[in-house]
């Protein structure tokens, strides 16, 4: 947010906090790149929030790593997602996008590659909820899990809305039932707090796992959760 790394607690601007105790966004990413992260997580709140983008933070930290990005938040238009892309992330995160216009997939996917294209499920209680997490669609995790799967989406991001930024623990259950679906990857965000939570996760076969807040407060350390996790 406004260049610089910040965190949110369900997704409330007012919430936010900046973190800098890595130094700024290109540093921190260099931090995370050499204790061993095989990939970065970014989402562009200003874009999400309709505020502005971070386009020129985002292109110097893909031009400073050499592990792959994944970026997300306000991309809501096909020429967004393919300027993300051409800058060099690795993969895009899709939200009100994938709902409102699902052939955005498919184009997508043929001109770049079918694992380029990652849906965010981003739920509240189980309920899909887009746009900055303001606008509910009246769709269920299951259902909305389903119907991408039939567009070949292959990668998920589900992240609990009531959880983020808490610290609280992961939404277990809901995670759950989404990693019964063993061909498709699931990447779980959202309340992780601790080791605990990490082992969590790998116990019910979580692909990949956004960790935030819980680093950048001290929760534990990156490498900390690497051990937990296995680094095969």
């Amino acid at each position: 947010m406004k260049g610089k790394i910040v965190r949110l607690t369900q997704g409330e601007a007012k919430t936010a906090r900046v973190y800098d105790r890595f130094g700024g966004p290109i540093a921190t990413a260099k931090k995370w790149e050499a204790e061993g992260a095989r990939k970065l997580h970014i989402i562009d709140l200003d874009a999400a929030l309709g505020v502005g983008n971070n386009f020129s933070v985002i292109a110097k930290i893909v031009k400073k790593v050499d592990i792959p990005i994944q970026i997300g938040g306000g991309i809501r238009k096909i020429t967004t997602a393919k300027k993300l892309l051409n800058l060099g992330a690795s993969q895009i995160i899709l939200g009100a996008l994938a709902f409102s216009n699902p052939k955005v997939i498919i184009k997508i996917q043929q001109e770049f590659d079918f694992e380029t294209v990652i849906v965010a499920l981003d739920n509240k209680d189980g309920k899909i909820m887009v746009e900055g997490w303001k606008t509910p669609t009246g769709i269920n995790l299951i259902e909305a899990l389903k119907k991408f799967e039939a567009l070949r989406v292959t990668t998920f991001l589900i992240t609990s809305i009531t959880n983020d930024g808490t610290l609280s623990g992961p939404d277990l259950d809901n995670l759950s039932k989404v990693c019964r679906y063993r061909n498709l990857k699931i990447i779980a965000a959202g309340g992780i707090g601790n080791l605990n939570d990490l082992l969590a996760l790998k116990r019910i076969n979580i692909e990949g796992i956004v960790i935030g807040k819980a680093l950048y407060e001290g929760q534990f350390s990156f490498r900390e959760a690497l051990k937990i996790v296995g680094e095969d």
